[in-house]
């Protein structure tokens, strides 16, 4: 991950470290893989997001994302879908921190429920 940091020298590469640390510190235990030609993936008890950064984006995808329930609006992409929801972060855009490490431990709930 940190080579993926290295690479990304400007505001994705910061933003994506700062969602790694957030995802880090939600929920003990996470371990951090690669996975589909170099993503980031947080899992315990199976996936629990996707990192991605793209062009004009950093994607965080939620595989069961459409099976949490998120008060805060959190999720901005993927509604379309029964199992997925992303959020989508532009340069400058505003995430509620608290709010997202909460679909994180979510996330991890419900894997561990699924065992």
């Amino acid at each position: 991950m940190d080579n993926l940091l290295a690479s990304l020298a400007d505001w994705r590469g910061e933003l994506l470290a700062r969602v790694r640390g957030l995802i880090l510190d939600a929920v003990d235990g996470i371990e951090e893989t690669w996975k589909w030609m170099g993503s980031p993936v947080w899992e315990k008890d199976g996936i629990i997001a996707v990192g991605n950064a793209h062009k004009q984006k950093v994607k965080l995808t939620f595989p069961r994302g459409a099976q949490l329930p998120d008060p805060c609006g959190v999720f901005n992409n993927g509604f379309g879908g029964k199992s997925w929801r992303a959020i989508d972060l532009h340069e400058g855009a505003a995430l509620d921190t608290a709010a997202f490490q909460e679909l994180v431990r979510q996330a991890a709930a419900l894997n561990a429920d699924s065992r």
